[in-house]
């Protein structure tokens, strides 16, 4: 099986272009971070300490998170219910990056992501595909903007759906989320050392998905 492999920092925009470059070759797009997100509401649902570890990696063990294509788009499933419109709030997102650094969790949601992998030719994102989950993807790309441009999206995208937001405020978890998830001790962001280094900050959606479609012709 072929796999794309796309990591990058929260707003970088790695979900549309690998949903797009996914689309175009015909391969199943693996959003991980929607996995992940999933895993928060469930704790956030269930009122879990998030920043408890051990309370996490319990109540993770009653947490069944699976996903779907359907029409050709992604479905995620937490315990029979789909909650794709429900795992894109701030606060799940948030969540998430202090969820995603126990042990027991990554380790879950990897084997799940790994499986995908071995059945179907795959463009997958996240925060450590390239360097964890497939380390051996024909193509890996490291996916970044800068702060600003990435709250600058985050905070339109926001509006578009009619939510209240402050950009200021968005930079500021971005950048906070970055330092964390550089930081963790378990699979920390980094550049896999055979990454196409791709700075989306002056590009549009479409150069992106051409310039990846290009690296991987």
């Amino acid at each position: 099986m072929a796999a794309i492999a796309i990591d990058g920092p929260a707003g970088a925009g790695k979900s549309t272009i690998a949903k797009r470059t996914a689309k175009a070759l015909g391969f199943i797009y693996v959003d991980t971070g929607a996995m992940y997100r999933a895993m928060a509401l469930f704790m956030l649902r269930e009122g879990v300490d998030i920043r408890d570890t051990d309370a996490v990696a319990d109540a993770a063990k009653r947490a069944e998170i699976t996903i779907r294509h359907e029409g050709g788009e992604q479905v995620v499933i937490l315990n029979g219910e789909n909650v794709s419109g429900s795992i894109r709030t701030e606060e799940v997102s948030q969540a998430a990056s202090t969820v995603s650094v126990v042990g027991q969790v990554r380790e879950r949601l990897v084997a799940l992501q790994q499986e995908l992998a071995r059945t179907a030719d795959v463009v997958m994102d996240g925060r450590d595909i390239g360097t964890v989950v497939l380390p051996d993807a024909k193509l890996k790309i490291f996916m970044t903007a800068s702060s600003a441009v990435r709250a600058h999206r985050r905070f339109l995208e926001l509006k578009e759906r009619g939510e209240e937001a402050d950009e200021e405020q968005i930079r500021r978890d971005i950048e906070e989320r970055d330092e964390r998830d550089r930081n963790r001790e378990i699979s920390p962001l980094r550049q896999a050392d055979d990454a196409v280094y791709l700075d989306t900050s002056a590009l549009t959606i479409d150069e992106v998905t051409e310039r990846i479609l290009a690296l991987w012709k």
